[in-house]
C-alpha cells in the first residue's frame, strides 16, 4: 500500500511560477513511475508529466515550462513539479499519482492541490 500527499499549490499571477511536492509513504521500494496529473472544472483528468527511472515525459502543453523531478530522502519517495511561467489555463486540481507494477497495475492518487492563475 502506497499513500501519496501533495502540497505547494496556491495561486500566482500570469508569468509566475509555484513548486509542487508530493510525498510517498508505504511501499515505497516498488514504486516505478510516479507523476502529476490535472483536471479542470468541466474536464476530464489529464496527464501533465511522469517520472521513471530518470525517463521524463511532459505533456505537449507544458513542456518548456514545468519540470518534473524525483528523490529519495528520509526513507521516503518524493516528486516535484516546477512549473514556470504559468498560465491562466494551467488553472486545475493537481494530482500527484504513484504506479506499483502489477497485473493491472496498482495506481495510488493523492487527494489534489488547487492551482490558481490569475491574468
Amino acid at each position: 500500500q502506497v499513500e501519496v500527499v501533495e502540497s505547494g499549490g496556491g495561486s500566482v499571477q500570469a508569468g509566475g511560477s509555484l513548486r509542487l511536492s508530493c510525498v510517498a509513504s508505504g511501499s515505497i521500494f516498488e514504486i516505478t513511475v510516479m507523476g502529476w496529473y490535472r483536471q479542470a472544472p468541466g474536464k476530464q483528468r489529464e496527464l501533465v508529466a511522469t517520472a521513471l527511472s530518470g525517463a521524463s515525459n511532459y505533456a505537449d502543453s507544458v513542456k518548456g515550462r514545468f519540470t518534473i523531478s524525483r528523490d529519495w530522502y528520509n526513507g521516503k519517495n518524493t516528486v516535484y513539479l516546477q512549473m514556470n511561467r504559468l498560465k491562466p489555463e494551467d488553472t486545475a486540481v493537481y494530482y500527484c499519482n504513484a504506479v506499483i507494477p502489477r497485473s493491472p497495475p496498482y495506481s495510488f492518487w493523492g487527494e489534489g492541490t488547487q492551482v490558481t492563475v490569475s491574468s
